[in-house]
């Protein structure tokens, strides 16, 4: 469920950021480089994968867990004129500002699952990465958070990820590994019922036997 929101954070912004940003993609330690180099690539978005919060059971079987994950986007500008117009833009439509791109990434994903089986998005913390002078222009960098949940299955105890797995189940992640595998549980072929007469003495005083084909 983690990469397919995060892709799917990515393609809801490319479509509707625009060109408000040169590039929206999963981050890859983009500003861990040279601040020049990060400079060549503003304005763009990133999106990431900020860790799980917490795991709740939520059954009695305690083979199911509301997961709470955190997702953060990036967003990151820069500007020839002064620190202010990086952050704030400028009258030109070229001059978006950190605080435009805030406002419009929390505006396109808030309250969306991105037709995933996952809760709607809900905006968090806005924090400043780092706001940078570099030779005649400046940068600013903000992360947004967002989280939600899903639900996630434990396998059953002892059990290994089913062989042959579909590739809409989650156990696909394991196709081609070779590691251990179990085989699928049996069909559900017939389900047999017994009737007792109170009073009776009899092992079964009726039954009927429902195919299930």
């Amino acid at each position: 469920m983690i990469i397919q929101t995060e892709r799917a954070i990515c393609e809801r912004l490319r479509q509707g950021l625009g060109r408000m940003s040169s590039a929206v993609r999963s981050y890859g330690g983009e500003l861990d480089g040279d601040i020049a180099e990060i400079a060549r690539q503003l304005p763009a978005v990133w999106v990431t994968f900020g860790g799980i919060q917490k795991t709740e059971n939520v059954n009695v079987g305690k083979r199911k867990y509301k997961t709470h994950g955190r997702f953060v986007v990036i967003v990151g500008e820069r500007n020839v004129r002064s620190e202010e117009a990086s952050r704030q833009g400028g009258p030109n439509l070229n001059e978006v500002g950190t605080y435009k791109l805030i406002a419009a990434v929390r505006r396109l994903l808030s309250g969306q699952d991105m037709s995933l089986p996952i809760e709607h998005l809900i905006p968090g913390r806005v924090r400043t990465l780092f706001n940078t002078p570099l030779e005649h222009q400046a940068l600013s960098v903000f992360s947004c958070e967002f989280d939600t949940a899903w639900i996630e299955e434990a396998l059953e105890n002892g059990a290994f990820p089913v062989v042959g797995a579909p590739p809409d189940s989650v156990d696909s992640i394991f196709t081609g590994y070779q590691g251990e595998v179990s085989q699928p549980d049996p069909d559900w072929l017939t389900t047999r019922l017994d009737y007792h007469i109170p009073g009776s003495h009899r092992l079964s005083d009726g039954e009927d036997i429902i195919s299930h084909d």
